[in-house]
């Protein structure tokens, strides 16, 4: 038996409004290494909601900021902590390589069955949930992204950069008229969970090299505060570093 309390659905997400028409929408009783970043951005036409936290209380019902307009709900990638709730959502976007994981999600393919224990919580969502019996629901995707896709809000304008080396259908999101960087979990300013092949190795310096040659002016990371372009060159120049001297 678990001695965190539980806490109620009206207290499981907390927003702060940034800059730029963006709103960052969290669940600040995870643990913040385990912490999903969700990212509401305001357009003329339509919003836009990257990731979706654990699903362990409804985004839709507690948070109306993502109900008020229509809205693409975006999966920067397929891990538990990033689409909980995008079964909540008519319109579903993510990389065709990771489609069949938003379609069909396991304890084994969102890597729940390794992460999630009450030990990832410093207060339980409310009854019945239970970390033993956690699973993210299927949501199949309605539209498919590829590298170089454009995802449109009306007044502004997403680059999709695909970000393999986390996972394989990783993503950013690229702003090029502000400078907006919303980078999902290839890089933010943390511990980075890299794959451990060497096509993975391999990918994820190329996504890094890739990211590093954009002129950033904020990063809005998959977990941990955004940043500015100058702290965004640093973590990546430092990083490529450190892998020359281990080469």
């Amino acid at each position: 038996m678990s001695s965190l309390v539980r806490i109620s659905a009206d207290q499981w997400y907390r927003l702060r409004r940034l800059d730029d028409g963006i709103t960052w929408i969290d669940e600040p009783h995870i643990v913040e290494f385990y912490r999903c970043n969700i990212w509401h951005i305001r357009g003329r036409d339509r919003d836009m909601l990257v990731d979706s936290g654990m699903g362990v209380v409804s985004l839709r019902e507690w948070v109306p900021l993502v109900s008020e307009r229509p809205l693409d709900a975006v999966a920067s990638h397929t891990h538990f902590d990033h689409i909980g709730c995008h079964h909540e959502f008519p319109c579903r976007l993510c990389h065709e390589a990771e489609a069949g994981i938003l379609a069909r999600p396991t304890r084994e393919n969102t890597f729940s069955d390794k992460y999630v224990t009450d030990d990832i919580f410093t207060a339980l969502p409310p009854e019945p949930y239970q970390s033993s019996r956690y699973a993210v629901k299927g949501a199949p995707a309605t539209r498919l992204l590829h590298d170089g896709d454009m995802i449109d809000l009306g007044d502004r304008r997403f680059e999709v950069i695909h970000t393999p080396g986390h996972s394989p259908g990783g993503i950013a999101l690229w702003e090029a008229a502000t400078g907006v960087l919303i980078s999902g979990d290839i890089v933010y300013d943390g511990e980075l969970i890299e794959g451990t092949s060497a096509l993975e190795q391999a990918q994820y310096i190329a996504s890094m090299e890739r990211l590093l040659a954009l002129p950033v002016r904020v990063v809005h990371g998959g977990h941990f505060p955004s940043y500015s372009g100058a702290r965004h060159r640093q973590i990546i120049t430092g990083w490529l570093k450190a892998k020359e001297e281990k080469a």
